[in-house]
């Protein structure tokens, strides 16, 4: 089995095939990345497509001086970035309206709160609560805190992805994490075992 540091020699060369294994080597883990990022599967989908066809087009710049794996990964961030900006300002008015809407849906479902059934419910809501507070980020709090707690990235990866110093990252997650505590708290979907739905 041909090395990385093998296969990307052989992509630039335009061995097609040493670049397929390239992407099959790292296609789930960047679809992972940008479908969180997206907040959809079928962006995500796009994005990790548009970041693989920039790395191809991209190889004769390539340096080698981080992995593939890593470079491809600020590829694809970056692009789920740049698609994040445009989406929030095309969506920032349609999504204040969707969350004045969702109120009433809200206390439809308080009822059954206590119910199996429902604790499934409830997690899907948390699960819809998270994502629109993670919405509501800004692009650069929104990516540090995707690959810190839901790709699992530490600290150090995390900066070498995005090119950043390790401080950097350590300070945009704890402020990605006030951001979205305050964001959830707001949308009234933050509980601290005190609260009481009385």
């Amino acid at each position: 089995m041909p090395t990385e540091q093998e296969l990307v020699a052989r992509a630039r060369e335009g061995d097609e095939r040493a670049f397929e294994q390239l992407v099959a080597d790292n296609e789930k883990r960047v679809y992972n990345l940008c479908r969180r990022l997206a907040g959809n599967p079928e962006d995500g989908a796009e994005l990790a497509q548009e970041a693989f066809l920039n790395a191809w087009r991209g190889l004769p710049r390539f340096q080698g001086e981080s992995s593939f794996a890593t470079w491809i990964y600020r590829l694809a961030s970056n692009i789920c970035i740049d698609f994040l900006r445009k989406e929030k300002r095309r969506r920032s008015l349609s999504m204040t309206v969707s969350l004045d809407g969702e109120e009433g849906e809200r206390q439809a479902e308080l009822p059954d709160e206590r119910d199996t059934p429902e604790r499934h419910l409830e997690r899907a809501e948390l699960r819809r609560a998270v994502a629109r507070g993670l919405d509501r980020l800004s692009p650069e709090h929104r990516q540090a805190l995707v690959l810190r707690e839901l790709q699992g990235l530490s600290y150090a990866e995390i900066g070498r992805a995005l090119g950043l110093e390790e401080g950097t990252v350590k300070s945009r997650i704890s402020r990605a994490r006030l951001a979205l505590r305050k964001e959830m708290i707001s949308q009234g979907n933050f509980f601290d075992g005190t609260s009481s739905t009385k």
